[in-house]
């Protein structure tokens, strides 16, 4: 059977969470899934491999209870012989076990890992790795690129196992579920690299859950050999909590990065809107900004009305503190800018960012729009009480909604709780609250997170328009491939740690 298809229903007995009908499972097949975040696709895909166990939920699949569906062969087979990489690898360490011993723990035990390890942080013979394998995991450490890692590595142990026992009639199923959310593009790809070699040796089913459409770029580029067995997949919604699963076009992708880049045209020769001095330092490390990817060449990162620029750093270097500093957030113990005619540093008062920065000559929009958002908060309230420059009438505000959600606006939607918004909902709402500000300087940490294809290009068109009127934009984003096709080298800046 080359392949399968589910009617899957999950909710509570007192609302639907997501319903989906002809769910597809390609056998021996790569599937990429592509959606805007909680529309359902890591739910569908716990589903099925049952790990949606609790009184609570009422799951139904191919209109059969859900215990049915865990007593199945087919279930009980990927079970025996997958593996499951889950979203948040924090929630999934146990933190009375040492790495080691999780990386050998039940079927995983005697395993090799050595190699495995060796591919994924480029070394085995490197002192921080072997010291991290006797961490007892902690929120902070190891970190969250290094925890994402863990987990591959625990589901390549699996595949090696599958590979190894050499059963060809038995059922599989190795999800990853946004498994490079905390990589850069070096891990990423070194995590694909392996993950493919693995499947040329032999094939197994494969569901790969991302947001990361440049990942289209690398199987086209790097894996063109494998092109007939993959499939690229979107779940959109339909309803409320109703989904379907549609082909998703690389070459909409493809071609869309072919498009001309942004011409960026500096509105005046004034004075930049941001200048911050190259060397700065907080919580005991010392930071630099350059402008070459080498980080040799030290350089003040400035911004002038109508420019968007990009700072580059791999995860955990800084970006995000460096945009919390300048909004005023962390302290630095040593740092110095220029910011819309005022003068800041390390000794400035933390009243200056009250009293004349905070949305009205910066705004940030943070990578987490959870942690951003009133979640107790409707729609409409989450537009109440900013520090708008005019009058905010309804009209205005269903005119705002409408650049980056679908029309009409509904009163359903605007008196809806944040909390009951979808991950993609969320987001976009969070770079609208900020954008209405209409503020100078606008900073976006990984503006692109969670949205889909169609709500990326809406974003990006929103802020190149934001650009062309006069705003000054910063973008943070592990989206290197768009963000690098869109701006040029000369707009492009790098973070590094220095001695």
């Amino acid at each position: 059977m080359s392949s399968r298809s589910f009617d899957i229903s999950v909710g509570t007995a007192k609302r639907s969470i997501v319903s989906v009908t002809g769910y597809p499972v390609f056998d021996n097949k790569i599937t990429f899934l592509f959606g805007e975040s909680g529309i359902g696709k890591s739910v569908i895909s716990k589903a099925l491999y049952g790990f949606l166990v609790g009184t609570e939920l009422q799951i139904s699949i191919n209109n059969q209870s859900y215990g049915i569906h865990l007593e199945s062969p087919w279930t009980k087979a990927v079970r025996r012989n997958s593996f499951f990489v889950f979203q948040e690898p924090s929630s999934h360490l146990n933190p009375l076990l040492t790495v080691r011993e999780q990386l050998n723990e039940g079927s995983l035990a005697g395993i090799p890992e050595e190699k495995i390890l060796s591919r994924l942080w480029q070394t085995i013979s490197d002192d921080n790795l072997r010291k991290l394998l006797d961490v007892y995991p902690k929120p902070y450490r190891p970190s969250g690129g290094e925890k994402q890692r863990i987990l591959l590595a625990m589901a390549f142990k699996r595949i090696d196992a599958w590979i190894a026992s050499g059963a060809s009639d038995e059922s599989t199923y190795f999800v990853f579920d946004e498994p490079t959310g905390s990589l850069d593009n070096t891990y990423r790809n070194l995590f694909l690299q392996l993950l493919l070699e693995k499947f040329r040796t032999r094939s197994f089913t494969i569901l790969i859950i991302t947001h990361d459409y440049s990942i289209i770029s690398e199987i086209y580029q790097r894996h063109r050999d494998l092109i007939d067995r993959v499939r690229f997949k979107e779940l959109s919604r339909v309803k409320d909590t109703g989904v379907i699963v549609r082909d998703f076009s690389a070459d909409d992708y493809l071609n869309w990065l072919d498009t001309p880049r942004i011409q960026q045209k500096i509105i005046s020769d004034t004075k930049p809107v941001l200048e911050v001095q190259p060397r700065f330092s907080i919580f005991g490390r010392h930071l630099a900004i350059y402008a070459d990817g080498d980080r040799t060449r030290l350089q003040p990162l400035r911004i002038h009305k109508g420019e968007m620029v990009y700072l580059k750093a791999p995860s955990g270097i800084g970006k995000t503190t460096l945009a919390k500093i300048i909004m005023g957030i962390y302290h630095a113990d040593d740092f110095s800018m220029a910011l819309d005619g005022i003068s800041i540093t390390h000794r400035s008062p933390v009243s200056l960012w009250a009293s004349s920065i905070w949305g009205k000559r910066a705004g940030m929009v943070f990578q987490h729009a959870d942690e951003s958002l009133n979640l107790a908060s409707t729609v409409r309230e989450t537009f109440k009480g900013l520090p708008l420059k005019r009058r905010f009438s309804a009209e205005d505000l269903t005119s705002h909604l409408m650049e980056l959600f679908d029309r009409p606006i509904s009163d359903i939607f605007l008196k809806k709780k944040v909390a009951y918004l979808s991950g993609g909902q969320k987001q976009r709402l969070n770079l609208l609250r900020s954008l209405v500000l209409g503020t100078s300087l606008i900073i976006l940490d990984e503006p692109l997170n969670g949205l889909d294809f169609t709500s990326v290009k809406k974003v990006l068109n929103l802020l190149d328009e934001k650009r062309a009127s006069g705003s000054a934009l910063l973008m943070i984003s592990h989206n290197e491939e768009i963000f690098e096709h869109f701006i040029g080298e000369e707009n492009i800046y790098y973070l590094g740690v220095t001695a």
